[in-house]
């Protein structure tokens, strides 16, 4: 008898694993084997078990049913920090391209304000067209579309990552304007084999002089931007980013020595549909003259996370070119490699 009972309370005990209809056929099996045994075990009084094991049937059972409507929220991990660290870089290239192909408006080679160095993020695999066509005079209220093509098969940037596709930007010709808006639309579009779908628009504008600071250039990017991770995942991004030359605008013809300081906020939805938020909480550094030694621009500053009530940073360590950034949560620091 007692070998028995352990035993139903065993197979019991596993109805904890088993959801939906299947549940139901399993409890109806079990007291078809409890009535079989009951033959065999004349010793064993029936009314006397079935009383014993009812309780522990729907006590059971029910602690199943609740099991099944629980979920367990999907806390932050190292993988999407490092998911919005690949994202946020490419989004500093894209920014670098556009800006200076708006900055450039009469450039058709891969250069920087008009001079031909190896200082720009841009690389000599990727060609560059204008409407109207290069060589034609543009006058102020002139719509202008500038194409950087890539090529389909990868061309490497200056900092080391890998693009192709096209990046198109249109703006009307104010020359004298403070402020320009400009749009710029991806065309089959790879970030190192991520993909980047949308349109999307940023406004520039320049500073007034201070006593402190010289008159320098602010971007302030709308983002809204689909993202195909090279396994398949998409995610998608809506928010702005405001970026902010605070260093090297006076020295026209270097780009190397440009430092930019970004902030914003956005929220990242993930493939499952969880959306998580993020903030600039100490202000993220961009340094151009990482591109020398390869390696990601973003060198300063934290990001903050938000998701299912979870926060987490991601910090982009102490202004040196590398590829290092540290992941905490609950406490505890991981450190992940971005970048190529």
């Amino acid at each position: 008898m007692g070998s028995f009972i352990c035993s139903v309370i065993f197979i019991t005990s596993k109805i904890l694993h088993i959801k939906g209809l299947e549940k139901y056929f399993f409890i109806l099996n079990l007291f078809d084997i409890f009535e079989s045994n009951t033959l065999n075990f004349k010793i064993i009084d029936m009314k006397k078990l079935i009383k014993f094991l009812f309780p522990i049937i729907i006590l059971v059972a029910f602690t199943a049913c609740e099991k099944d409507t629980e979920t367990t929220p999907e806390t932050l991990t190292s993988d999407d920090a490092l998911v919005n660290a690949k994202i946020d870089m490419a989004s500093d290239d894209i920014s670098n391209i556009v800006d200076q192909l708006f900055d450039n408006v009469d450039g058709s080679t891969i250069s920087y304000r008009g001079i031909n160095n190896d200082n720009s993020v841009f690389s000599n695999c990727a060609t560059i067209t204008r409407v109207p066509a290069f060589g034609t005079v543009i006058t102020p209220g002139t719509q202008v579309t500038k194409t950087i093509d890539f090529g389909t098969i990868g061309c490497t940037l200056n900092n080391g990552n890998i693009v192709k596709g096209k990046i198109i930007i249109s703006f009307v010709f104010q020359p004298t304007a403070v402020s320009h808006t400009v749009t710029y639309t991806f065309d089959n579009f790879y970030h190192n084999n991520i993909k980047f779908v949308g349109t999307k628009t940023f406004t520039r504008s320049l500073t007034v002089a201070t006593a402190t600071s010289a008159p320098h250039p602010i971007v302030v990017m709308l983002l809204d931007m689909t993202i195909t991770m090279p396994n398949g995942d998409v995610y998608s991004r809506v928010g702005t980013r405001t970026r902010e030359l605070v260093e090297g605008f006076s020295t026209t013809q270097i780009f190397a020595d440009n430092i930019y300081k970004i902030t914003g906020n956005w929220t990242t939805t993930h493939p499952n549909g969880t959306v998580q938020t993020a903030t600039i909480t100490t202000p993220l550094r961009a340094r151009m003259s990482c591109l020398a030694v390869n390696k990601p621009l973003l060198v300063l500053g934290v990001i903050t996370f938000v998701k299912n009530g979870v926060t987490a940073t991601l910090d982009y360590g102490n202004g040196d070119c590398d590829n290092i950034a540290v992941f905490t949560i609950n406490g505890v620091s991981y450190t992940i490699n971005i970048g190529n």
